[in-house]
């Protein structure tokens, strides 16, 4: 979850980054688009924002690429702030926009890219990760990158990066995935997940998705849920530490959320993550891969030790959980870099010297 969730993380504001090099905007069209579910389209729009510009080897192979890819809701842009991008790609930073081309993509369903909004509704092909996946990896194709430095992803995004590390082995350096797990969604995650979808289904203004103004009571619904998803305990009792404080927050939340989100989109999102399990093909994994959890994640509760588990079987594969604390925003600790950023410079430099294994945490 992007979009939605990371509004929850409250906490002090941050101070203003310095300027950071202007994103640039670009849409890559994919011709007759097969679906996994044998659905087609004639085209999918592939929106996606990019810093940077690519740089060639002495083979003219694009050498500097880094593919960021965002959470449910969430949109390329929505990691251009100052918590991620504002920390990582100024210049002298880790990812310096001056030396890496960085794509952020809006995955098929999310931001400018091609979704049930536009004029489908739900009769929009019922797209899956795994469409997801292919779809972002024609996008980098096309723009003429055929390795990629480092792959980035954030809750969906998190997700995304283990399946391009199984399907695409050999097509980049290092992966590093923040905020969930490499099984399939189950227990509470996929519990809150299917409230939300029924909460849309079941409400007669949606009208089976040919509603003409959204069915309200649903959204406000799921809109509680996605607060509860990215709730961070320690932030919110840190910022609303009143019940009149609390509620007034929970009143200019549902005012916002109910602004932006479409039923369709939100449905879509959520149910993509329906047949993800990246579990059967960990072994496959070859790129030094780090995955990041923090120890207030709702969505991925530690005690349940899934990532330590797992991890051991991909073979570069190391895990570090982030003790929940002040510094952790819940779900959303994904995008505050400065949380993270020195295990980031860790996996770049073993990857770079193109060592067997992933720094262990420290």
């Amino acid at each position: 979850m992007s979009a939605v969730l990371c509004f929850v993380a409250g906490g002090a504001a941050s101070a203003p980054a310095p300027q950071l090099t202007r994103p640039l905007d670009g849409d890559f069209i994919l011709h007759d688009f097969h679906f996994a579910s044998g659905e087609t389209l004639p085209e999918v729009r592939m929106h996606y924002t990019f810093f940077g510009r690519p740089h060639k080897d002495s083979s003219g192979r694009v050498d500097n690429a880094v593919l960021v890819l965002h959470g449910t809701g969430g949109s390329g842009r929505s990691l251009v702030n100052d918590r991620f991008s504002g920390v990582l790609f100024q210049k002298g930073q880790l990812l310096d926009a001056d030396k890496y081309f960085i794509v952020l993509p809006d995955s098929i369903g999310h931001g400018n890219s091609s979704k049930p909004s536009d004029g489908l509704h739900a009769h929009f092909p019922q797209y899956a990760y795994a469409d997801m996946v292919a779809a972002e990896y024609a996008l980098i194709k096309g723009l003429g990158v055929e390795h990629l430095r480092l792959i980035m992803g954030t809750s969906m995004g998190c997700m995304h990066a283990f399946m391009w590390g199984e399907a695409y082995p050999d097509f980049m350096d290092a992966l590093m995935p923040l905020a969930c797990l490499p099984v399939q969604i189950a227990g509470r995650n996929r519990l809150w997940r299917d409230l939300l979808i029924d909460a849309i289904r079941n409400d007669p203004q949606w009208m089976n998705g040919d509603y003409s103004s959204e069915p309200a009571s649903a959204l406000r619904t799921a809109a509680g849920l996605l607060l509860i998803a990215g709730s961070a305990p320690i932030q919110m009792q840190l910022s609303l530490p009143t019940s009149a404080g609390a509620d007034e927050f929970v009143q200019k939340y549902m005012s916002r959320q109910l602004e932006d989100l479409d039923a369709n989109d939100l449905l879509y999102a959520v149910s993509a993550s329906r047949d993800y399990d990246p579990s059967s093909g960990l072994e496959k994994i070859k790129a030094p891969l780090l995955l990041i959890n923090s120890g207030d994640d709702f969505v991925n509760p530690p005690e349940l030790g899934i990532a330590e588990r797992e991890i051991k079987r991909v073979p570069n594969g190391r895990f570090v959980l982030l003790p929940a604390s002040d510094q952790t925003h819940g779900h959303g600790t994904h995008t505050w870099a400065v949380v993270w950023q020195n295990y980031l410079a860790q996996l770049l430099q073993a990857s770079a010297a193109g060592t067997a294994k992933t720094p262990a945490a420290k």
